[in-house]
């Protein structure tokens, strides 16, 4: 199969100036979230098999008395602005850790 980012169209875009995203691997993605949330327990799946699709459960204590919404965006914090751009797609499920 062809590789996504080639050697030689890496060389075309850094001399006209293109940033290559290169896709985060599974391991980038867990140590990222394991850095900002020490005690958590993490799933994570690439549920394509392309590094390009997850699905990451986490449970941590620094997620007690915190909404939804901000729970989800320490997540995207953690993984400091590469959602959406080196990370395409994370089905992300967070839970308080009790005790």
């Amino acid at each position: 199969s062809t590789p996504l980012y080639s050697s030689a169209a890496s060389d075309v875009y850094k001399r006209q100036g293109i940033k290559i995203l290169m896709p985060l691997t599974k391991n980038e993605i867990s140590d990222m979230i394991l850095t900002a949330f020490p005690d958590a327990t993490l799933e994570l799946k690439d549920t394509m098999g392309d590094n390009n699709h997850f699905e990451a459960k986490i449970i941590s204590k620094n997620f007690v008395g915190k909404s939804k919404i901000e729970q989800h965006k320490m997540v995207y914090k953690a993984l400091k602005g590469k959602m959406g751009n080196e990370l395409h797609a994370l089905a992300l499920t967070t839970e308080e850790k009790n005790g």
